[in-house]
């Protein structure tokens, strides 16, 4: 989902009255916005939508606004009701603890982890017609991710005054090249939400037309949802290295995504990140059965910088000192195809023991 807010309008409405289910989401405004973690409140049918009615309700209450400004998010177990009676008791200790503090931005920070090992978050200011501008983000995602999005929140604030037609824009922009660039398990999940709310309090003139300042705050978003999500793979579920895999010379955009989704999709290629095995013979023959056309006599890889596959042939290269590369934090794979323009990329990481471990052991 891509929730834009506009500004935000600090009264106390005479009605509670609970909304339709997403109508809140098609507003494109919201002044408050609900998460809790460990049950995602899918597959739970009428009940799930009366208890996000309820939600609506007693955060409305809670924090002064009307209940269909109110967004809710879920994360965690499917197919179990939420436990109502905590969550109404969590809304009133929530409310209760709001600030404009730097502790209350690492709280939610923490209190949306799931498997997640790191708490996630970004910030960059910038100056738009004399005025400073700040967006602030955190995420959580660990786990059952793959394009598009998938089990991951991100949440977004930022004192900018733009329209919220643009604001849309800009965040499904930054959507699409980043927290969309990731993938742990190739499976996508019931849960995923990214929300931007713009307070316009910056007091900068509002921004209501692209041009140069759109573009310069547009690009600002985009590096602070890119920070949240190259967390997100360095800390996927058991992972010891996060990999940016790119795809170059493809005959189209779709034969590109094809090659790639091919490459980082194989579980044998992500077992050889995490054995720091520069095993390229898997990265070629994922490319070959990926249905992308290539130039054989083109056809080149490099893992960690070395060159193991050139214009159709296998390299002479150290093996044990590129497995000592392959063993960084942080490294990437670039598959030339020799058939074009076209490029793609994601960011990954490595498929470990403790992956299977961790969701073997998941729900019970």
């Amino acid at each position: 989902m891509y929730v834009p807010a506009g500004r935000r309008y600090w009264h106390c409405p005479r009605s509670h009255k609970p909304p339709a289910p997403g109508r809140n989401v098609r507003s494109g405004r919201a002044q408050a916005v609900y998460v809790n973690a460990g049950n995602a409140n899918t597959c739970t049918g009428r009940r799930g939508h009366r208890d996000v009615r309820t939600i609506c309700r007693e955060v409305a209450r809670q924090a002064c606004v009307t209940p269909d400004n109110v967004l809710v998010c879920s994360t965690g177990v499917i197919g179990h009701f939420l436990p109502m009676d905590k969550v109404r008791r969590g809304i009133a200790e929530a409310a209760a603890g709001l600030s404009r503090s730097a502790g209350s931005g690492r709280n939610l920070a923490r209190a949306i982890m799931t498997t997640d090992t790191k708490v996630k978050t970004a910030y960059r200011s910038l100056k738009l017609n004399r005025q400073f501008v700040q967006i602030a983000g955190t995420a959580k995602g660990g786990g059952m991710i793959a394009p598009n999005m998938a089990t991951m929140l991100a949440f977004i604030t930022t004192d900018v005054d733009i329209s919220s037609p643009l604001l849309r824009r800009a965040l499904k922009q930054s959507v699409q090249v980043t927290f969309n660039k990731v993938t742990i398990d190739n499976h996508m999940s019931t849960s995923d939400t990214v929300i931007a709310m713009a307070s316009g309090a910056a007091g900068n003139r509002r921004i209501t037309n692209a041009g140069a300042v759109f573009d310069r705050f547009s690009e600002a978003l985009w590096e602070v949802c890119d920070d949240l999500a190259r967390q997100m793979a360095a800390d996927g579920e058991g992972a010891t290295c996060a990999v940016t895999v790119t795809v170059n010379q493809a005959a189209s955009q779709k034969q590109a995504h094809s090659a790639l989704r091919a490459i980082v999709d194989s579980p044998l290629v992500r077992t050889a990140f995490n054995g720091a095995d520069p095993n390229w013979g898997r990265i070629i023959s994922a490319v070959g059965y990926s249905g992308a056309k290539f130039d054989e006599a083109g056809l080149s890889c490099r893992i960690a910088g070395t060159t193991v596959y050139r214009r159709g042939r296998p390299c002479r290269f150290d093996t044990r000192r590129l497995s000592r590369k392959m063993k960084a934090k942080q490294w990437q794979v670039e598959v030339d195809l020799g058939a074009g323009t076209y490029s793609d990329f994601c960011y990954t990481c490595d498929l470990s023991r403790d992956y299977v471990t961790i969701n073997a052991d998941y729900h019970t």
